[in-house]
């Protein structure tokens, strides 16, 4: 397996909801209303950058109010990474748009 995908699959790392122009809720909540969404890990060299495509069955926003920037999603999708499909699972707290995360591999 690929070292970077091994080391994000281990244990949970901090994450960063990646987002442009404006790093705010209501930007996550329209890449979410998308279908798709920036995560970066941020404890990789200049840190890693993923889009992902959520999977609505998995991500959970029930606790989110994207208005008021309160509480927090729980984000799940699919991507591949140098050449390794993955799952990407990921808490954002809307606050801070800041959480943890980690990966799972697929298929192996």
């Amino acid at each position: 397996m690929n070292e970077l995908v091994q080391r994000l699959s281990e244990g949970e790392h901090p994450v960063e909801a990646s987002l442009r122009p404006d790093k705010t809720a209501t930007a996550l909540k329209e890449c979410i209303d998308r279908g798709y969404v920036h995560i970066k890990f941020t404890d990789t060299k200049g840190g890693t950058d993923l889009g992902v495509t959520l999977d609505p069955e998995a991500s959970n926003l029930n606790e989110a109010d994207f208005f008021n920037q309160k509480g927090q999603v729980h984000i799940v999708g699919n991507l591949t990474l140098n050449y390794v499909k993955v799952r990407c699972i990921a808490d954002i707290d809307l606050e801070t748009l800041e959480g943890q995360g980690y990966l799972e591999p697929i298929g192996e």
